[in-house]
């Protein structure tokens, strides 16, 4: 199933739906609930979707599967992040590809002839265990969304990544029952001010205000469900102002979900509704491209089987602190 969070001019109550009619219609959730006379609460919020685990997602499939009324046309309703304030967000670096071009790219915006340190360190970590940062959960942003960039930046960056929304806790989970504990998937653009983030990484630290402003995290358009979509092979396409910036695929991953969960949750509990950003597709940024963005850009990341989240990102103004 596809399973958005949307809201409708005459309800601004957030509300579940599962896209339906190749993706151009959606269906109320808690309608067809109510019309199989079933617990309207399994899917008060996608949180309590995903908390629901396999046995409420049959309840919303046949549900849906009965409804009689009229779907939603999708133009009709507004889409919110499907998933608009996880319990967690980690970004994760999954691409060797991203990590070198990113990397080379940074090589030629600050005028060096050599990999920084800093590069070289990551590249020496990245060869033997995942490499992630907490992201900032309350900074989160939809589909079809306007994201004020802050007014301490000039370099405005998307980042295309896919998202992975983890669905049954567990603490201590083999690499080979990871995917039992995946609810399913979005797309995840990691807005990154590149102007800031040079300066915050040479700290050790990792990123802070360049990946920390209001709508900095944008995810959509909706979660695609595991038993309908694994990355294995799915194409992950750019458009800005809908040129085709670049082109990649999941397969090029060279750490995989599974490594992350198995690795993540060491003597941690992973908890349902807690999102792992893949990192970025190997070209996947405006930096690798060598072609940044602009004000009123219109950025859309499409990953196959998924969809596409479309944001437009607009330059801050003198005088706007956003």
């Amino acid at each position: 199933m596809k399973l958005a969070t949307f809201t409708t001019d005459q309800d601004p109550q957030p509300r579940v739906g599962v896209v339906t009619l190749k993706d151009s219609a959606i269906v109320d959730v808690a309608l067809a609930l109510a019309g199989a006379k079933l617990d309207l609460r399994i899917a008060a919020s996608m949180q309590d979707v995903i908390e629901g685990g396999v046995s409420g997602l049959a309840k919303i499939r046949t549900a849906v599967a009965a409804y009689s009324g009229e779907p939603l046309p999708l133009g009709a309703v507004k889409l919110l992040a499907p998933l608009p304030r996880p319990v967690q967000m980690r970004d994760c670096m999954c691409f060797e590809e991203h990590l070198v071009g990113s990397s080379l790219a940074a090589m030629r915006f600050s005028g060096q002839t050599e990999p920084s340190e800093r590069s070289k360190r990551m590249q020496e970590v990245f060869n033997v265990r995942p490499i992630y940062y907490k992201a900032n959960r309350l900074a989160v942003t939809g589909p079809d969304t306007e994201v004020h960039w802050p007014a301490y930046s000039k370099v405005m960056d998307y980042e295309l990544e896919m998202g992975c929304v983890i669905g049954t806790t567990g603490r201590d989970i083999s690499r080979e029952n990871a995917r039992s504990h995946i609810f399913g998937f979005t797309i995840f653009n990691d807005f990154s001010a590149r102007d800031t983030q040079g300066m915050e990484m040479e700290s050790g630290l990792g990123p802070s205000k360049s990946k920390d402003f209001d709508g900095a995290n944008a995810l959509g358009p909706w979660i695609v469900t595991i038993d309908e979509f694994y990355p294995d092979d799915a194409a992950m396409t750019v458009r800005v102002n809908g040129e085709v910036r670049s082109v990649g695929n999941s397969s090029s991953m060279t750490v995989k979900f599974e490594d992350l969960i198995a690795f993540i949750s060491t003597s941690e509990t992973l908890h349902a509704g807690e999102i792992l950003g893949s990192g970025t597709v190997g070209g996947g940024c405006g930096l690798e491209a060598g072609k940044l963005l602009e004000d009123g850009d219109v950025i859309e990341l499409e990953i196959a089987g998924i969809g596409v989240l479309r944001n437009r990102v607009l330059a801050a103004k003198k005088g706007n602190n956003a």
